[in-house]
Formats: C-alpha cells, sequence, structure tokens
C-alpha cells in the first residue's frame, strides 16, 4: 500500500513540475510539417531528374540501336564496312558529347533547385526558431514569476 502512495506521489510531483514548465507541442508539429513539405519538395526535384535522365538514356540506347542496323547490313564492297564503321562512330560521338550536355543540363538544374529550397528552409528554420525562442522565454518567464509569487 505504501508503494502505492509513493508511487501516486511521484506521479503527482511529475505532473506538477511538468505543468509548471508548460511544451507546446504545436513547434514540434510544425517542425514535422516543414520537415515533410522539404521532403515532399526534394522528393519532386529527385524524380524530376531521374525522369529527365532516363528519357535521355533511352533515346540515346534507341538511337544507337538504330545505327547499329547499318552497320550489321551486308555490304558490296569492304571499304562500305569501313565507311559504315566511321560513320557510326562519328555518329556516336556526336550523340554522347549532345547526351553529355543534356545530362549536364539535369544535374545543372537539380544542383539550382537544391540550392533554393535549402536556403528557403533554412530561412524557415530559422523563423521558427526564433519564434520558439521568444515564445519559451516568455512561457519560462511567466512561470518563474508564478513560481517565485506562491
Amino acid at each position: 500500500m505504501a508503494k502505492a502512495a509513493a508511487a501516486a506521489d511521484y506521479t503527482k510531483i511529475m505532473n506538477d513540475m511538468m505543468g509548471a514548465f508548460p511544451v507546446d507541442t504545436a513547434a514540434f508539429t510544425d517542425a514535422f510539417k516543414s520537415q515533410a513539405a522539404f521532403a515532399d519538395k526534394m522528393s519532386k526535384v529527385v524524380l524530376e531528374a531521374a525522369e529527365k535522365s532516363t528519357e535521355i538514356s533511352a533515346g540515346w540506347t534507341k538511337s544507337t540501336i538504330g545505327k547499329m542496323g547499318v552497320i550489321s547490313n551486308p555490304k558490296d564492297d569492304v571499304a562500305d564496312y569501313t565507311k559504315a564503321m566511321t560513320d557510326f562512330a562519328s555518329s556516336q560521338a556526336e550523340m554522347s558529347a549532345e547526351s553529355a550536355a543534356a545530362f549536364a543540363e539535369v544535374a545543372k538544374k537539380v544542383q539550382m533547385e537544391t540550392v533554393e529550397l535549402m536556403m528557403a528552409a533554412g530561412k524557415d528554420v530559422g523563423e521558427d526558431a526564433q519564434k520558439a525562442v521568444k515564445k519559451a522565454t516568455e512561457e519560462m518567464t511567466a512561470a518563474a514569476k508564478k513560481a517565485t509569487a506562491k
């Protein structure tokens, strides 16, 4: 019986202590919502980049396969095989440069969007932290005044 009374007293003490220093869970909820919004925006950036990169790769592959048919066709003269290989190599070099440039554009866009999102998130976090600190200071001051007034 004494153990139950001691546990009840401890619970009351903890409840009183936690009540004297209230925690605003809205700050945690707001932080979670901000993080979820940031993750959503970053996911869109990443998925868009993956989609564009896949389109570039698929186009490059399709073009390469299409041009391979010219090489595999039978030729009348041995020199025609050399010409076909030379033409294929030239077109591959051109497609490689074009594809590399397209991939670079995707990477550049991802980098710019990521920097913009990070700067916006940093600004939002700074503002939220400032509000939370101000509110916590006000609440702690009020709790301290209340505690000393008793």
